[in-house]
């Protein structure tokens, strides 16, 4: 490399842990000392904003567009993201294309007391700002009420101790690089609670045309990853998915084939629309459309009648 490489990253702790696994990636498959990339941390309004859902004040693009103005502007070469947190249209100018080998996507549960979901006490409260989770608990228990809840892992985890909420709803992947396994209650299958499209996916943007970057992206990224991430974020092209949008979107490789399963539910959490699809494996691209497609299309026949 002609210069240092710089990262772009959210300033959680979370998000830190996640860029300096990038850092190490890319030093270790590109021959780089530690000096030569520095991790530079970006505010963002989504971790500024901390009382509101993010569908009130923008959407997913809120954890985003700072850190991708950065790398608009040069002020950084690499942007890492926690792929779930993205808008599905890519920004003009830039590209993602490089993925870090998938962390486990499922949702898990903790309570106070280890107790499971179906054991909660009647009108439990449940904390989470995501209404796809609140859709997803509410078809398997009706009777919880979910009550926003916003921060990192740590903060969230303090509020359910300090008895604001029953149960918390988070990602198995950020709990687990944050060692805060003993807190699980439950694990979900992704059968039982569909994921978010690229839950547990970390992703490496650039700018278009800067194929030093490019070039040193492409040595580390993931195939099978690569391949996850866009058949199921090709689902949400489709849908024009974003926070407003509940939509969860999981896909599994087997033999040579791919199998996606995704569910999208109305505003009001009403009505759920399902659709699995098992494919060739080189048509991954083709799939995602189509299951988002006919998301689409079920949805919409049903406002119709």
């Amino acid at each position: 490399m002609s210069r240092k490489i710089i990262i772009g990253s959210r300033g959680s702790k979370l998000a830190m842990l996640y860029a300096q696994k990038a850092k190490d990636k890319i030093t270790k498959s590109n021959d780089f000392s530690d000096e030569d990339i520095v991790i530079k941390k970006i505010s963002t309004k989504g971790d500024e904003i901390q009382n509101i859902r993010l569908s009130e004040i923008g959407g997913k693009g809120l954890f985003s567009s700072n850190i991708e103005k950065e790398l608009q502007d040069k002020s950084i070469d690499i942007a890492v993201h926690a792929l779930k947190d993205m808008p599905a249209i890519e920004t003009k100018g830039l590209q993602t294309n490089s993925f870090l080998e998938r962390n486990d996507p499922r949702e898990i549960l903790i309570t106070m007391n280890k107790q499971k979901l179906i054991d909660l006490k009647k009108n439990s409260i449940i904390g989470t700002s995501s209404f796809r989770r609140e859709y997803q608990i509410k078809k398997i228990r009706p009777d919880l009420e979910c009550k926003i809840i916003r921060g990192n892992v740590d903060t969230r985890i303090k509020k359910l101790k300090d008895g604001e909420y029953d149960a918390i709803i988070l990602s198995y992947a950020g709990i687990k690089f944050l060692n805060f396994d003993n807190e699980i209650s439950e694990i979900f299958s992704p059968e039982q609670v569909i994921p978010s499209a690229g839950q547990g996916i970390i992703a490496l943007q650039c700018r278009e045309g800067d194929e030093e970057i490019i070039s040193v992206l492409k040595k580390i990224n993931h195939n099978e990853t690569f391949i996850r991430a866009h058949v199921e974020r090709n689902i949400l092209k489709v849908l024009e998915g974003d926070c407003e949008t509940a939509v969860g979107a999981h896909s599994k490789i087997e033999s040579g084939k791919i199998t996606v399963e995704a569910e999208l539910f109305s505003l009001d959490g009403s009505k759920r629309f399902h659709e699995k699809k098992t494919g060739k494996l080189e048509k991954f691209s083709q799939i995602g459309r189509e299951v988002g497609q006919i998301l689409k299309t079920k949805s919409n026949n049903s406002y119709k009648r």
